[in-house]
């Protein structure tokens, strides 16, 4: 009696500057001088896209990158300064075909309604393969750039202070997803006309305030973008803790979470779904994909060498919320399958050294994947909801009334 074989993954890359470990700048490959040009980002898609890669997400912020827990630094011997990310997504995206492009929107500064139409305009830009990272701060400096809001400082995240900042920052994330969410679906996906003729470009009716009323936003819409090419863009958020895990349940179409072994990942992924079910979500598609920080080389030696490099030239070992594997690509796809059992339905690999790292993980670790059967032969999809196996959602004010 032969066994059902084991899914295929799905695979993603965090891209961040020159790549996660601090000293990453300072490696031969890592090009310091282009990270602020077009070109620069480009190349690092066009890599992912090579290994038929899901999609990439583009970290971002609203301060300077900093090594302190929730307050600025004052270090030079580290990347500081970032594009941004939505703006360089709409860059790459044209130049690629089938990789999907998700750029991180920081949501407690900014408005949902400024975010849906750029993330709309990103769908369009690459035809369907756009998404979105939401991301929460609780930084003081960066409440200070903006004025319209205190946070207090807070020394570490289990106080019952950030607790309660943290579950409130994370509810409004909800909301702001929730208004971000309605606007897409303000326009009918045929409330454009465009005949010449008789002079008809939009039909009113299918246009559809939102009429969003909260404690954190009242937003009238429609959005003055028409509804994106997928419907709804992919949403992702980061979760490291029930708080998180909850917008996740409530909100997103992918999670991305931080497990350490097997057992981690299996009570990470029970969590999600136990308030999957809360949220009423139960019969709905969320991936949970597993975030690892990856060094890989041709043996272990040169991985353990390079990472030992790195950290002396940093000054100090580098930590991580995530898991820091260094070894070869074999040994991470057997971390992966092993990971996978927990229920885990896809990883998204944060990159060491952008340069090294990102093709070894396009060049070494996906055919690897591709010989045990776990990754795909060729895109099979033309959106990113497509890839991630996830149909085109019904417009919600149409479907209201009809």
């Amino acid at each position: 009696m032969s066994s059902t074989p084991p899914s295929p993954l799905h695979l993603a890359v965090a891209l961040d500057g020159t790549g996660w470990h601090p000293a990453s700048w300072r490696e031969p490959v890592a090009r310091p001088r282009e990270l602020f040009t077009a070109g620069y980002w480009a190349d690092l898609v066009a890599e992912a896209e090579r290994g038929l890669l899901d999609f990439v997400t583009i970290e971002d912020g609203l301060g300077p990158q900093s090594a302190r827990f929730l307050e600025p630094d004052e270090r030079t011997d580290q990347v500081r300064g970032r594009l941004d990310a939505v703006l360089v997504a709409s860059r790459v995206a044209p130049l690629t075909r089938h990789i999907g492009v998700v750029p991180t929107v920081v949501a407690t500064h900014t408005e949902p309604f400024h975010i849906s139409k750029a993330i709309a305009t990103l769908d369009y830009v690459s035809s369907g393969r756009a998404g979105l990272r939401v991301q929460i701060t609780a930084r003081p400096n960066e409440a200070a750039h903006f004025g319209r809001r205190t946070i207090d400082p807070i020394d570490a995240y289990d106080s019952p202070a950030a607790l309660e900042l943290v579950t409130e920052l994370f509810d409004e994330a909800a909301d702001y997803v929730e208004v971000v969410r309605r606007l897409w679906d303000s326009w009918e996906d045929d409330a454009e006309i465009r005949d010449a003729a008789t002079g008809r470009f939009v039909d009113r009716d299918k246009l559809h305030y939102i009429d969003f009323e909260g404690r954190f936003f009242s937003v009238k819409g429609p959005s003055i973008t028409p509804r994106p090419p997928q419907g709804q863009p992919l949403v992702t958020a980061l979760a490291h803790q029930t708080i998180p895990y909850r917008l996740v349940a409530r909100q997103a179409d992918i999670g991305y979470v931080t497990p350490h072994d097997l057992e981690q990942a299996r009570a990470i992924v029970a969590e999600i779904r136990a308030e999957q079910q809360a949220a009423g979500r139960a019969d709905q598609t969320v991936h949970v994909f597993g975030d690892l920080v990856v060094l890989l080389d041709d043996t272990p030696a040169e991985a353990e060498a390079r990472r030992d490099r790195l950290d002396t030239l940093a000054g100090e070992p580098y930590t991580s919320d995530a898991r820091i594997f260094t070894g070869t690509a074999h040994q991470l796809a057997d971390l992966l399958e092993e990971l996978a059992e927990g229920g885990l339905t896809g990883f998204r690999l944060r990159p060491a050294v952008a340069g090294h790292d990102l093709p070894r993980i396009s060049r070494d670790l996906v055919p690897e994947l591709r010989r045990r059967h776990r990754f795909r032969d060729a895109y099979e999809a033309d959106t990113l909801r497509g890839l991630l196996g996830l149909g085109r959602p019904t417009n919600r004010y149409a479907a209201a009334i009809a």
